[in-house]
């Protein structure tokens, strides 16, 4: 074992097989990148000693993407270097290489160098059927998450547990921190209404990492049947929920840099009607906007990106809106410009579309901003189920929370 760990540096400097993530871009910095820190977060995929025992001997499961990278090497190249005996790669949104477009189906694939079989978990099949885990003993999920319920990354380590649990198997999360973690907000989904973009009864800034969150599914039985499945989480090392943290690696193609990510959140909630959140463009999630001068001085027309943006909403049309990039933005979660969009529509009944109940996670917050309820009125109807979430996330945490 000591060799294998003299080995480790030379095997990230030949960066080996077909994983390598040339291919993924790297986050890009914007005006309002958070706070450099003197002594940055280590991931637990970069604590190899604490994991690879686990592994020896045992057929492993990736759940990964471009994100699950050891210092500049895949962890699927890292894990085959070091003699693990992995058997193949589940994929989530966006594809094992993040190069998918939102939405877009995955398809099931083979790897061509390393030959291993990727099998997609989106599309018709996002939960690892048990014929697809007859030759595994262990799955390993490792994908950087951004801390928005709606986010489906989370979604997909929920059914990967699921299918642990019913078919008997282990699983091992690889923690990353959360750069949305120094906060909770936003209502608690209603069961009632969830859906792929929100499983679990947790706010939509859930204040988490996945690490905590998968805690939290066991802990709280959610898992269907109330199953709970056999769970390690490697920490990440030198984390708090007060840490600044920039993503090394974009998550998915319409999060490009920090401010996008930030944004998110709160922005988000616009795809849940008429107005473009600038898919189709080089600044997805930095603007909003309409085909209608109302809604602000800045313009921008959205196009089809091939992988990043297939279609996207008020395609080739001039959008009038909002240019985050040039303002200066709470890095908390905000009702206030969705609030201000309804006001300006000359079309309310066209406003909100089917998507947006599922978003937002409760039925009645559409119906508080057709009332027109102010934000901090709206707030205070989330508070019970807020206050109580709370007080539960703190039993799950693995690191100093916020102040």
């Amino acid at each position: 074992m000591n060799k294998l760990f003299f080995l480790f540096p030379l095997l990230i400097t030949l960066n080996l097989g077909s994983c390598s993530p040339v291919k993924s871009k790297t986050l890009s910095q914007t005006p309002e990148k958070i706070k450099d820190v003197s002594v940055k977060p280590i991931p637990g995929a970069e604590q190899m000693p604490l994991y690879l025992p686990l592994l020896k001997h045992k057929r492993v499961a990736l759940v990964v993407n471009h994100t699950s990278v050891v210092y500049h090497t895949h962890l699927a190249d890292t894990l085959l270097a070091s003699g693990i005996n992995v058997t193949k790669i589940f994929a989530p949104e966006h594809g094992f290489r993040g190069t998918e477009a939102a939405g877009a189906t995955v398809k099931n694939a083979v790897d061509v160098k390393t030959g291993l079989s990727v099998v997609s978990l989106y599309g018709k099949n996002k939960k690892p059927l048990p014929a697809q885990l007859s030759d595994v003993d262990i799955l390993v999920f490792d994908i950087q998450d951004v801390g928005a319920r709606f986010y489906t990354y989370i979604s997909t380590m929920y059914y990967v547990m699921e299918a642990a649990a019913e078919n008997g198997k282990e699983v091992l999360i690889l923690d990353r921190p959360n750069p949305n973690g120094n906060y909770v907000d936003g209502p608690v989904l209603d069961l009632k209404n969830k859906s792929f973009v929100g499983l679990l009864p947790i706010p939509i800034i859930h204040g988490c990492t996945v690490g905590e969150l998968a805690k939290m599914i066991n802990g709280e039985k959610w898992l269907s049947g109330g199953k709970t499945c056999k769970l390690t989480v490697i920490k990440a090392k030198g984390y708090t929920h007060n840490t600044p943290y920039s993503l090394p690696i974009s998550p998915s193609p319409n999060l490009p840099n920090d401010l996008s990510i930030k944004l998110y959140p709160s922005l988000c909630l616009f795809e849940g009607t008429e107005i473009s959140v600038g898919r189709g463009t080089d600044f997805p999630f930095q603007v909003i906007g309409f085909p209608d001068p109302a809604y602000g001085n800045f313009t921008f027309t959205p196009v089809s990106i091939p992988g990043v943006a297939t279609y996207p909403p008020l395609e080739n049309k001039l959008c009038y809106g909002i240019d985050f990039r040039n303002k200066k933005v709470s890095d908390k979660f905000t009702l206030k410009y969705l609030i201000n969009y309804y006001t300006i529509a000359k079309d309310k009944e066209q406003f909100f579309n089917a998507f947006f109940v599922k978003l937002a996670g409760v039925k009645t917050l559409k119906e508080q901003i057709i009332k027109g309820m102010t934000e901090e009125q709206i707030r205070k109807t989330w508070e019970p189920a807020l206050s109580q979430y709370k007080a539960m996330r703190k039993k799950y945490l693995l690191y100093p929370d916020f102040k």
